[in-house]
């Protein structure tokens, strides 16, 4: 990919996002981060990194963004989908306001952002599309079923995508973060309290928020720093040959092999081992 392709970026107030926009600056790319608060973004404007407001459920605001990125360079050379978060909740509890935000935030922005770059990267016959997912886009534990299907989708989704724009020189990359030390794991957990405990999921809900909180994203639990995680994010938009997944973290790799490896019955026997669950008559 070219020093100079321009880079758009989602998600950008903290964590990864914030991580890759300063990485790739400093490599000399010219990046537009972004974030729904421009706010959060001063940071690196003091930088020198141009900061933009897109918020991925707002199509007005990522026309805005997109137009901005191509008056200025003629179109986006690397668009990093990165902006998301996880709903975590027991499937019966969920309301459907709540799976609807998820979806419009993790795919159906992604997405749209995504169909108003292509016009004029195909029209530059070069570009590249790097989708954030998640070692979650290959199983669903138990309290993830929303947060998860929508990784599921984004790798579905991502497949499609990187056969049919490969013949206008664009390549589309997947990468897959195992838990990784951020933000994400604070917003994640917010989802998981409930506002009562006369429900059988109240326990189950309190002992989930306790794993995510204090467990599931330390180094010693084999969660990564968001440093590793963006050195691989900026491998993946700037190497000439990208591969079409990136996974990163031991425990990425070794999670997502056994899901691929192991029979259904095996895989979930291993997540009740390693995730609470609802007890009947809690």
């Amino acid at each position: 990919m070219s020093r100079t392709a321009p880079v758009l970026i989602t998600g950008c107030s903290s964590g990864m996002g914030r991580q890759t926009a300063l990485a790739l600056h400093r490599r000399g790319h010219p990046v537009y981060a972004t974030a729904r608060r421009p706010d959060d973004l001063a940071e690196l404007a003091a930088e020198g990194i141009t900061t933009l407001a897109l918020d991925v459920t707002d199509e007005e605001s990522m026309a805005t963004a997109v137009t901005r990125v191509e008056h200025d360079h003629g179109a986006v050379g690397i668009l990093v989908n990165n902006a998301a978060y996880g709903l975590h909740l027991p499937v019966e509890l969920a309301r459907p306001e709540e799976i609807r935000a998820q979806f419009e935030t993790n795919v159906f922005g992604l997405v749209r952002l995504t169909q108003l770059v292509l016009p004029a990267m195909r029209a530059a016959g070069t570009g590249r599309i790097v989708n954030i997912s998640s070692m979650g886009g290959r199983f669903s534990p138990p309290g993830g079923g929303f947060y998860h299907s929508t990784k599921h989708a984004l790798e579905a989704i991502s497949d499609s995508l990187r056969l049919e724009v490969a013949p206008f020189g664009i390549k589309v990359v997947i990468v897959q973060p195992g838990p990784t030390i951020t933000d994400f794991a604070d917003t994640a957990v917010g989802t998981m309290h409930g506002s009562t405990t006369d429900n059988p999921y109240a326990t189950f809900r309190s002992e989930l928020a306790d794993m995510y909180a204090n467990k599931a994203f330390t180094r010693r639990n084999g969660a990564v720093s968001v440093e590793t995680a963006t050195k691989a994010i900026v491998r993946a938009a700037v190497t000439p040959r990208p591969r079409a997944r990136y996974a990163i973290g031991a425990m990425a790799r070794t999670v997502m092999t056994a899901r691929r490896l192991l029979p259904d019955a095996a895989f979930d026997a291993v997540l009740r081992l390693s995730f609470p669950l609802p007890t009947a008559g809690r």
